[in-house]
């Protein structure tokens, strides 16, 4: 799938948004409006409307980089006790085929393999934040899957395989979570607020450091302050890898800063 050249056309950029604790958005659980008004304000950010959506969130994990190919995917709800009518919500958007083709030969163009699944739909990593970001639920969404191996180097290695897509009016979205240490969020437990805290400051720092830089210090994500404990296993870090390798050489810029329940969230965009 590509858009011929215009001048017209600008360059989409890379976004890394919070997709925030399951529903949240669609309950009443306080602490969740300054990222719901951040998510609804994606949309006007953008040079213009996209022509396709790839997306890799931190709730799909193969064994092999596999891409959505469903030209009407299901929502998958994989959340647990909610409320009931948090498992009816409706997102009807559309995949494309002709994108997931595109990006099983751009992956594939970089020596790696590349999957396609038509039976699977879009989780909640994707549909959830994708509710407000846009809502028209009119841009063809595929998702790319992250490797079961938690390769850091190599969802940054996809991210740059991909990278081409933007100047065909793709938009590039990482969706996961800066702090995740669900035993600690959910239970409200106050003893590592300030060890996210420290960690939001080192990653942020990383994100915005210069591109040769940032990916280094992302690659090395494990040394910084608190990294184990905000992220005691890494699925919802590494999309943020993936849209590092998609950014190329363009700076990173921390445009969402949050404190919800104690915890340090944040959010980044390239380009």
């Amino acid at each position: 799938m590509s858009v011929p050249p215009a001048t017209h056309i600008a360059r989409q950029p890379v976004l890394f948004l919070p997709h925030g604790g399951g529903p949240c958005f669609f309950m009443d659980w306080p602490g969740w409006e300054k990222l719901a008004a951040y998510l609804k304000h994606i949309a006007r950010t953008l040079p213009q409307k996209p022509a396709g959506i790839v997306v890799m969130s931190g709730h799909w994990e193969t064994s092999r980089p596999t891409v959505t190919t469903a030209e009407n995917p299901k929502l998958i709800y994989d959340y647990y006790g909610f409320p009931d009518h948090t498992y009816k919500l409706q997102y009807p958007v559309p995949g494309s085929s002709a994108l997931a083709s595109r990006v099983q030969e751009l992956v594939r163009a970089d020596g790696l393999p590349c999957d396609g699944d038509s039976a699977r739909g879009l989780d909640h990593g994707v549909f959830i934040p994708f509710m407000l970001a846009f809502p028209e639920a009119d841009i063809p969404v595929v998702e790319l899957s992250m490797g079961q191996d938690m390769n850091a180097a190599q969802e940054m290695r996809i991210g740059q395989a991909l990278s081409s897509l933007r100047d065909e009016n793709i938009l590039i979205v990482a969706t996961g979570m800066t702090y995740h240490n669900l035993r600690h969020f959910m239970s409200g437990s106050p003893q590592t607020d300030e060890v996210s805290r420290r960690f939001d400051t080192w990653l942020s720092a990383a994100v915005e450091a210069p591109a040769e830089k940032r990916n280094r210090l992302l690659l090395e994500w494990e040394t910084a302050p608190g990294a184990r404990i905000c992220h005691p296993r890494e699925e919802h870090l590494l999309p943020l890898m993936f849209a590092a390798g998609a950014a190329g050489d363009e700076a990173g810029v921390h445009d969402y800063a949050d404190t919800v329940m104690g915890k340090a969230l944040s959010g980044f965009r390239f380009g």
